[in-house]
């Protein structure tokens, strides 16, 4: 295989990153937090702006000082880079999503770090979906008894 045919094959975050600060405030604004055992998340749909509008999904990464020295916020967000490159497939199209980590994520094996960013995923999936799709979905699987009747 050549070195030109596996750079094809590797997922890069290169183009499916959030960059502008004002990015990360609106989606803060836009959504509510959500917590998982090594890290906690942030899901909000992107603004359509006509031409400015993108579809492709966009992921951010925020590790804070009170994590630990810079050589330790580095190593955790590389860690969670890796992680999302390998599933990067699963971001929810249109939506942007804010990861932030806790420190446990330098310990923790790497397998265990990509399970649990799998799950997030999945999780963010299932709530970009239209609120009708979802209540379809739940009163099928569902039935519904019935009430008393009105006279």
């Amino acid at each position: 295989m050549s070195s030109a045919s596996k750079l094809a094959q590797r997922q890069t975050l290169a183009n499916s990153r959030l960059r502008k600060h004002a990015d990360y405030l609106r989606a803060y604004a836009a959504s509510r937090k959500r917590h998982s055992a090594a890290m906690s998340w942030f899901l909000a749909p992107q603004i359509t702006d006509g031409a400015a509008a993108t579809a492709a999904s966009r992921v951010g990464l925020t590790v804070g000082k009170v994590i630990g020295k810079a050589h330790e916020r580095n190593r955790i967000k590389r860690r969670m880079r890796e992680a999302l490159r390998r599933h990067v497939d699963l971001l929810p199209a249109g939506f942007d999503l804010i990861l932030h980590p806790r420190r446990i994520v330098l310990t923790m094996e790497f397998a265990q770090l990509e399970r649990d960013v799998v799950r997030i995923l999945e999780q963010a999936q299932e709530q970009a979906l239209p609120e009708a799709v979802r209540s379809a979905r739940n009163s099928a699987a569902t039935p519904k008894a019935p009430g008393p009747s009105a006279s």
